[in-house]
């Protein structure tokens, strides 16, 4: 397994050295470009000792030059956030500490996801507790839930705001935001799914999946589209969906889950309509708006690539993803999404959310998106050693290690990249105080 592990590293070495273009000679020479380990200095307060890690110079210097030439660009057409939720922003930005750091605001909501995640998979890990028969997870913890992704909802929409208030505006913060958002799609799907859970008037649990695959290409739609026009518009579902998830969590700690057995209308179920709000929000309204402001960006001749293959680019590895963890769960000797969906969710989940970070990187830095992203070569070799039967007794195992192998390739990405845009603008992350003000 620690040879698996090397393996991985070196091949996003070898992917981190070729961005360079830097030879084994000219790295023996200690190249500007290269650095393989450094300290992690997110604050002036932290122990360099206790942070030493290895970190990578994933952003390359190109893509380094490109975000000293950003400029944030966002059109917010969505009534409920123009009309409600920027007007309650202002006011809770407003109580904020002006020496508070947006990222750190930032980071906290979607520790609240992930607060929430853990709080349900201790108590629904498979996703039985909603059925019938079943013990119930408690009022409480729907209680929590709700206050938890409310709270991670408003910290989103207020960090930005901080960071105005505050003078402290950076390409890291949207960069920050952003990643962070790509990762919690798995967290809040993954979390309200126990509402009906997988049982007779639940979902099942492949339904489950293919859901999560129309959130996550709801969320890499927008910065498709940002990708070709430049400008990232914001969809409208993700707003509508934070304040309704919150609310059926309230309410089911109020009702309790046996409200969501009863049908609504005939045989429609609450299930159905949880179905029909995910599929509706991206084929009604993210997708077609997605379409026309490419559309529109190419009749005014504003499209930053000219080409249907250029354009396309930041597709391939999102489908590649999809195509493997779909074979995986077809062809899965064990039946792996029946016996460990929450697992599998969230390695599908995690792998997304670095495919998508990259091409965020790509898109702020002005520069082209690369077709394949390296994670997913020694994903090809796990599902093709694991479809093929010669794992078979031992996929359950394979299934937690390669999860572990792509939470820690993503953490590991993600906080180089942020320790050496930190670097770059001579900020910390984490601290409004300057590195040199020392």
């Amino acid at each position: 397994m620690s040879a698996f592990i090397m393996k991985q590293h070196i091949g996003l070495w070898a992917e981190f050295r070729a961005s360079r273009h830097c030879t084994a000679a000219a790295h023996a020479q200690h190249c500007g470009y290269c650095e393989p380990t450094r300290v992690v200095n997110f604050g002036p307060s932290q122990s360099r000792a206790a942070v030493i890690m290895a970190l990578y110079h994933y952003v390359t210097q190109e893509q380094l030059s490109g975000f000293d030439k950003y400029k944030y660009s966002a059109v917010d057409s969505n009534p409920l956030s123009i009309y409600v939720m920027h007007p309650f922003w202002n006011s809770v930005v407003k109580i904020l500490p002006t020496w508070l750091a947006p990222n750190l605001i930032t980071f906290t909501g979607f520790m609240f996801l992930v607060l929430t995640f853990t709080l349900l998979s201790f108590f629904d890990f498979d996703f039985y507790a909603s059925e019938k028969g079943h013990t119930h997870v408690p009022s409480w913890v729907w209680i929590a839930a709700g206050l938890f992704n409310f709270l991670a909802y408003t910290l989103d929409g207020v960090d930005g705001k901080q960071a105005r208030r505050t003078n402290s505006s950076t390409p890291l913060g949207e960069l920050f935001d952003h990643g962070l958002d790509s990762w919690a799609c798995v967290f809040f799907v993954a979390t309200v799914y126990s509402v009906f859970g997988r049982g007779h008037t639940g979902v099942s649990v492949v339904t489950l999946y293919y859901l999560l695959w129309v959130v996550l290409f709801s969320f890499i739609l927008s910065h498709w589209e940002k990708y070709n026009t430049g400008i990232l518009f914001l969809p409208w579902g993700y707003d509508i969906s934070q304040v309704t998830i919150s609310f059926v969590y309230i309410v089911t700690a109020v009702v309790g889950v046996e409200t969501w057995y009863k049908p609504v209308i005939g045989s429609l179920h609450y299930r159905d309509l949880f179905t029909v709000m995910i599929v509706g929000c991206l084929f009604v309204v993210t997708l077609p708006m997605s379409l026309y402001n490419v559309f529109k960006a190419y009749r005014n001749n504003t499209l930053k690539h000219s080409s249907v293959y250029e354009a396309l680019l930041p597709f391939f590895s999102p489908v590649l993803l999809f195509v493997l963890s779909t074979l995986w769960i077809s062809l899965s000797p064990s039946d792996i999404i029946e016996k460990q969906p929450r697992i599998f969710y969230l390695m599908v989940g995690t792998a997304f959310s670095n495919v998508t970070c990259k091409l965020i990187v790509c898109q702020m830095s002005n520069t082209r998106c690369k077709p394949l992203s390296l994670l997913l070569l020694p994903m090809t070799a796990v599902v093709l050693l694991v479809i093929s039967g010669i794992l078979q007794n031992y996929e359950i195992t394979v299934l937690y290690i390669w999860t572990a192998i792509v939470l820690l390739t993503h953490i590991h990405y993600g906080v180089s990249v942020v320790n050496q845009l930190s670097d770059h603008f001579n900020i910390y992350a984490f601290s409004l105080k300057k590195p040199n003000s020392d």
